[in-house]
């Protein structure tokens, strides 16, 4: 367990967040409180300056590092988990239902979800012939959807 490891047993709402951060030993302050209101009117994934842009729309005070260190604290209390996409940004999905990776067309630009039932053939793969455990929430395929192929796109401004 890291040093923000669980001390409270009752499940993580945005309603506990507050006390949460108070278990560990952090304020919740106005930029703090914004952030979480913000979350929790998100779905799906947001990338970090996004988020503080938004913050910003409710707080013109809001300072990207509280952002990116609150984050990291709600990463560990499981209310986002982060990952990056095939440019490398990093991403976060908020309230995620279980671990997945991505698709990502790179003629359209659309993203696909990949669930750990779907990429277990992969996984498995990789840690039978490599001895390699994969974390699934990083893992980002690039290529080219059916749609695109049909089309013809070479994902090169075509």
């Amino acid at each position: 367990m890291s040093a923000l490891g669980s001390i409270s047993a009752e499940p993580v709402t945005w309603g506990t967040v507050r006390d949460r951060l108070h278990e560990r030993g952090l304020r919740w302050t106005p930029q703090r409180r914004t952030l979480i209101e913000v979350l929790s009117r998100t779905h799906g994934h947001v990338t970090g300056s996004e988020l503080v842009e938004r913050c910003r729309e409710l707080d013109p005070t809001t300072i990207p590092s509280t952002v990116y260190r609150t984050l990291d604290v709600l990463e560990e209390l499981g209310l986002v988990s982060h990952s990056h996409g095939v440019d490398g940004r990093e991403e976060f999905h908020v309230l995620p239902h279980d671990e997945h990776g991505h698709l990502h067309c790179i003629a359209c630009g659309s993203t696909w979800e990949i669930g750990s039932d779907e990429a277990a053939a992969l996984v498995a793969s990789v840690t039978a012939s490599r001895a390699f455990e994969v974390d699934l929430s990083h893992l980002s395929i690039a290529g080219r959807c059916a749609a695109c192929r049909v089309a013809g796109e070479d994902g090169e401004g075509s």
